[in-house]
């Protein structure tokens, strides 16, 4: 076919402009290793947004290793020539993307990956890790003083990784602010039981192994990942309001008489559905594990993990945390007393349900107990440092916050906010300013003082008259 001379022009004319489009674009560049979060810098990457993390995870409890695959499919968000994941110490044997082999490095925790082809700004990619190795917990004074992360038990493995721990199972945008869906697959010895995050999906037999297929749909920050993997008693069914349910409680704990995990969940569940708003997961739950080096609990999406049978009032906690913290996350680690504080204040909420407290009693309680001079009112709760994020004063002070705030705007403004808190920024990221920001606008006061004096002032706060 041939053109005629305007074709042959307008032709010409097409391709200088696409040209100097091209030129005109930023060159690729290395992504940035870490998004900045003051308390954790090299801690999440820049360069992309993760989309979605297929993980296959197979684990021998007798050796302790752990083999896997991790797909990551993402979108460039600039012109990229390399990226960066999160990787703590196992072992790489490939790295694909687009399904073609790309070279990589490692430097600390910190894996750079450079593919054959440049990644080109708003295109999606899948970037695929073969590794292996013995996961490490992670120790220090940020968790209680307690490991965290990766934890081997007496028959497989416990799995909790607030805030930073991740990276020790999977290569990932470790930080909150990156969050994504999950299908998670589980690998383990026949008799063994692993358990994710959201629905179970398949459990098929291969071999002398049972294989477990989990996927959670809603986007989720990569330290709300688990993959509990031991004996469990497994409990199913829908809460009164008609959420399902699935509960996991270790056979050597299934009969404390401490408390019913299942009902309270189950209670737990929809009473915070009618007060924060509807439950944003599509299963709601619990892992009770037989773990008592790690002492504590956490809110691992949709199924919160328990180190041994907690009492009524952190389940509430942890139940809490799926609209604060796990729906409605942080931009920054620093923003934590809006997971923690709102989580403690769910907790005396449940006693004024109850009708053991009032929440404005156990605010009473919380600051006649510690006089002036005790370092409880040293922690500025805005901005707590990251080896004391977990300090009592997130939780305690941000509480007593949620409760000054309620005694200023009136029980009508008050409890229409939560729930628009978590309807406006559901499977987002939010900070305080936002909150603050959200807390005027439903109130129509200025709350600048408010939270002035409670969240960004240390000492103790004069109560007012």
């Amino acid at each position: 076919m041939a053109l005629s001379r305007s074709a042959r022009l307008a032709a010409l004319a097409t391709a200088t402009a696409s040209l100097c489009l091209i030129a005109a674009s930023p060159a690729p560049s290395p992504g940035s290793a870490g998004i900045g979060d003051p308390y954790f810098p090299q801690l999440g990457n820049g360069g992309f947004d993760a989309l979605h993390y297929g993980l296959d995870i197979a684990y021998d409890p007798g050796s302790g290793r752990l083999d896997g695959r991790t797909t990551l499919t993402a979108r460039a968000t600039q012109n990229l020539s390399s990226f960066d994941l999160d990787l703590q110490k196992l072992d790489v044997t490939s790295v694909e993307v687009n399904g073609r082999r790309a070279r990589f490095t490692r430097s600390g925790d910190e894996m750079r990956i450079t593919p054959g082809d440049a990644l080109r700004k708003g295109r999606t990619f899948t970037a695929e890790v073969v590794y292996g190795g013995v996961p490490q917990a992670l120790s220090g004074p940020i968790v209680f003083g307690s490991d965290y992360g990766w934890m081997k038990t007496s028959d497989g493995v416990f799995v909790a990784c607030e805030p930073n721990a991740a990276s020790t199972w999977f290569p990932s945008s470790d930080h909150p602010s990156d969050k994504a869906t999950f299908d998670i697959t589980l690998k383990a010895p026949e008799g063994l039981t692993g358990v994710s995050n959201g629905r179970l999906v398949s459990t098929r037999t291969q071999g002398a192994s049972t294989v477990a297929h989990w996927r959670e749909s809603k986007p989720m920050a990569t330290y709300l990942a688990t993959a509990s993997i031991g004996k469990f008693d497994v409990r199913t069914g829908r809460t009164p309001g008609g959420t399902p349910i699935y509960v996991a409680i270790d056979p050597v704990l299934a009969h404390s008489n401490a408390v019913d995990v299942y009902a309270v969940t189950a209670e737990a569940t929809d009473y915070w559905s009618k007060l924060f708003g509807p439950y944003p997961f599509e299963e709601t739950g619990a892992v009770v594990d037989d773990m008592p080096q790690a002492g504590f609990s956490l809110e691992t999406q949709s199924k919160p993990s328990y180190s041994a049978v907690r009492d009524e009032s952190t389940i509430v906690h942890e139940l809490a945390h799926q609209w604060f913290g796990d729906s409605v996350s942080v931009k920054q680690w620093k923003d934590i007393w809006l997971n923690e504080g709102f989580a403690t204040y769910a907790q005396w909420l449940w006693a004024e349900h109850r009708g053991t407290r009032s929440a404005h009693d156990a605010f009473l309680a919380g600051y006649n107990s510690r006089p002036g001079t005790s370092s409880f009112w040293q922690t500025e709760v805005a901005d707590p440092q990251r080896d004391t994020m977990f300090a009592s004063a997130v939780y305690q002070r941000g509480a007593m916050t949620l409760q000054a705030l309620r005694e200023r705007i009136g029980d009508k403004a008050f409890f229409r906010l939560l729930p628009a808190w978590a309807k406006a920024h559901r499977y987002g990221n939010a900070d305080t300013a936002q909150f603050t920001a959200l807390a005027e606008k439903i109130s129509g006061q200025h709350l600048g003082d408010l939270f002035d004096k409670w969240l960004y002032t240390t000492g103790r706060p004069a109560l007012d008259q």
